[in-house]
């Protein structure tokens, strides 16, 4: 199953842009122009306040100077773990490119009128069912989460637009490292972390 990284050019410090949005910028813009399937897919790590981690992989919604956002049920498990242990890793897995880039830093709630204005963004199905799901909750099988979505169904039947539920909102991860993985040959990958330092950021290079 190996497969051997033949990256003809790697990252070099010269081609690093002056900070981390920026570059991570670029790179997203060319994952989007390469084609991949849901380049905003991301890996989003998190602990319980014991220091269990869990992970699981979902969208980014948005991304600025401040940090990285993605939406969730707060009940949910990251949600929950998110309160108990503020801080999180991210990893977007860009395979196809021999690239990562790899995030951590801490975690706060977005504020209200974020989450109402993306969540008028969805699909209605997608509203309907971020109110049919209590996510991470056990289910005793299928038909219990469609009942709930068939209620949600007949409760808004009548209403335009769904509101965001209040259990349901953004996470934004404020980065205090981002990492930058280029795949090269013989397992000697080019790995640019930008850190947060006191007074500014600092770029370094890891060994592979």
């Amino acid at each position: 199953m190996r497969h051997e990284y033949a990256a003809e050019s790697g990252l070099t410090e010269a081609d690093l842009a002056g900070d981390w949005h920026t570059q991570f910028d670029r790179w997203f813009a060319e994952a989007v122009a390469a084609g991949l399937a849901e380049p905003n897919a991301m890996v989003v790590g998190t602990a319980d306040a014991a220091g269990r981690p869990s992970a699981r992989t979902v969208l980014l919604k948005g991304y600025d100077p401040e940090g990285f956002v993605f939406f969730t049920n707060y009940h949910s498990r990251k949600g929950v773990e998110a309160v108990a242990n503020p801080y999180a890793s991210l990893v977007f897995p860009w395979f196809p490119m021999q690239r990562q880039v790899l995030v951590a830093g801490r975690v706060e709630r977005v504020g209200r009128a974020e989450t109402e204005a993306y969540f008028a963004s969805r699909p209605r199905g997608s509203q309907l069912g971020a109110w049919a799901s209590t996510q991470s909750s056990v289910l005793p099988d299928r038909a219990a989460l469609e009942d709930a979505y068939r209620a949600a169904v007949q409760r808004f039947a009548d209403e335009a637009p769904i509101p965001a539920p209040p259990h349901w909102g953004g996470l934004r991860v404020r980065p205090e490292s981002v990492e930058f993985w280029q795949g090269r040959a013989s397992r000697l990958h080019d790995r640019l972390r930008f850190r947060r330092a006191e007074g500014g950021w600092v770029v370094e290079r890891l060994a592979p």
